[in-house]
């Protein structure tokens, strides 16, 4: 029984793997599958997760061995029964080797991605041929659906090397665009727009951070912006609506991707109907409470993703896990906690509740009009432990980011932030908010208090509008708004030593004033 088991298994696994590829055979026919996903295709996924569980339980030593020492046992169609993975339990647990399939590597086509280190380690990733190819055919499909054009050119500034984003953005995209992969070098990124000029339409890929700083790099130099056509496609970490509002004063188009180096990129993708839900959620407090709960103040970032390849689920504790349902990963990653909380729903989900209000339903179906998909929505709220508590309440980076750039004049002297809590000699611990400003601003102190007083008052009147128990902290205790904001020149204070980073590091360590 076992072996009639194993080999329906394989069978059925490899025959999905091949069904799948169909639909990546060219981006239109990905299109047309993102733009007819029914529910119905839900319950396939997770039979196929179920599936994939099963056969990398049977196949990848790291996985058999994990499954014993949590006291597995089979169970047919319940993929509950798996216990979840994540970095400390398995990663960390099992040599690289080990959780391969059959404990060997493939050696010619792999290709090793390490991760930036933002959250701690650096780690390194081995991915398959086949995998990455099915990874740049998912990524292409998306960026024809949001970027149509005939004539596209990428600069690629995602950061090169043995960074999974950059290196695998350029290659994807390299289907469907003209690339040049510049890296975050301003100059180089400037001087290709001047050389090749407006004659096509761009799509610069990027950290949100460091578009904020070409923007503002740009409109120093008296960048001539009316007759080009920029979009950008960020990724890396989350992106605000803040920042997307300062960055669409010039970018015709910003959409975000989702990924991870644990697992893949392009997991997920925003769309025109996910945006205009993301800011609608920012006002429509009813539409908040029906969709993420009548306790939940915080803004996630929203995409919509395909469950056929990455399944997601989410613990007790919303957190999400996934599984890849693809036999091509080299590592297979079933089940896995990254430490992302979020939530899951489907667009017929959406829809149903969208349509208690006639007007908001409308402007969803404009918004839904422009790209079509009508794949699930994930609901993100980032890592659980990237946050300060204070005063009872949670602050978040995303909502320190709002606060800083929402309506700031000063904005574009302001090239990235870190938080701290600080414990005073009163023994009270306030949050600090260190402010870096652009490499070359020089201010006096006259304008580094305006800076810092501009942001307190803009940071504190963004946390009294999203979070009602800071709200209620401000109410009762005036001194709530004690916010403490620290301006620091480029590559100074907390920020010393920061530059090489290609990713913003939020939480710094807190300190005794």
């Amino acid at each position: 029984m076992t072996f009639v088991r194993q080999w329906v298994l394989r069978v059925s696994s490899f025959g999905l793997t091949w069904l799948y590829a169909i639909y990546r055979v060219h981006p239109a026919v990905w299109r047309l599958m993102a733009r007819n996903y029914r529910p119905w295709m839900a319950r396939f996924a997770r039979l196929h997760a179920w599936m994939t569980c099963q056969f990398a339980a049977i196949d990848v030593p790291a996985y058999g061995d994990f499954l014993r020492r949590n006291g597995w046992q089979f169970r047919w169609f319940d993929l509950t029964a798996y216990p979840p993975t994540g970095k400390l339990t398995y990663v960390k647990a099992y040599s690289q080797e080990q959780r391969c399939w059959h404990g060997r590597f493939e050696i010619a086509g792999s290709v090793v991605d390490e991760s930036s280190g933002s959250s701690g380690q650096p780690y390194n990733w081995v991915r398959s041929r086949r995998e990455l190819n099915t990874v740049h055919k998912n990524l292409a499909g998306y960026t024809t659906l949001v970027f149509p054009s005939k004539r596209r050119f990428v600069i690629n500034a995602y950061s090169m090397g043995a960074w999974a984003t950059g290196t695998n953005t350029g290659i994807a995209m390299a289907r469907v665009a003209m690339v040049k992969n510049t890296g975050p070098d301003l100059d180089k990124i400037i001087d290709t727009l001047r050389h090749f000029g407006p004659g096509f339409d761009y799509v610069i890929t990027a950290y949100p951070p460091f578009l904020k700083h070409l923007l503002d790099k740009m409109d120093a130099i008296g960048f001539d912006w009316a007759p080009y056509k920029l979009s950008a496609l960020v990724g890396g970490e989350g992106m605000t609506e803040a920042l997307r509002d300062y960055l669409e004063q010039r970018f015709t188009k910003v959409r975000s991707g989702y990924g991870a180096s644990d697992l893949t990129i392009g997991m997920g993708g925003e769309t025109d109907l996910s945006v205009w839900l993301r800011r609608r959620l920012r006002t429509d407090q009813r539409l908040r409470a029906a969709l993420l709960g009548p306790d939940e103040h915080r803004l996630p970032m929203v995409f919509q993703y395909n469950p056929l390849e990455t399944y997601l689920e989410t613990t007790a504790d919303n957190e999400i896990l996934c599984t890849i349902n693809t036999t091509a990963v080299l590592n297979p990653k079933v089940r896995y906690n990254i430490g992302d909380e979020g939530k899951l729903m489907s667009y017929d989900e959406l829809a149903a509740i969208l349509k208690t209000d006639p007007a908001a339903w409308a402007q969803a179906r404009q918004a839904f009009a422009v790209d079509r998909m009508r794949l699930p929505l994930l609901f993100l709220y980032g890592r659980k432990d990237s946050t300060i508590s204070y005063m009872g309440a949670n602050i978040y980076p995303q909502d320190v980011e709002n606060g800083l750039y929402q309506d700031n004049p000063l904005a574009h002297q302001i090239e990235s932030f870190c938080l701290t809590l600080e414990e005073h000699t009163d023994l009270e611990s306030r949050p600090v908010v260190h402010v870096q400003l652009r490499d070359g601003v020089e201010l006096s102190e006259a304008e580094l208090e305006r800076l810092a007083d501009v942001c307190r008052r803009g940071l504190v009147r963004y946390l009294a509008e999203v979070s009602r128990d800071f709200a209620e902290s401000l109410a009762e205790d005036p001194t709530a708004a004690d916010l403490r904001i620290r301006v620091h020149g480029h590559g100074t204070g907390p920020f010393t030593g920061t530059s090489g980073k290609i990713k913003n590091v939020y939480l710094a360590r807190s300190t005794a004033a």
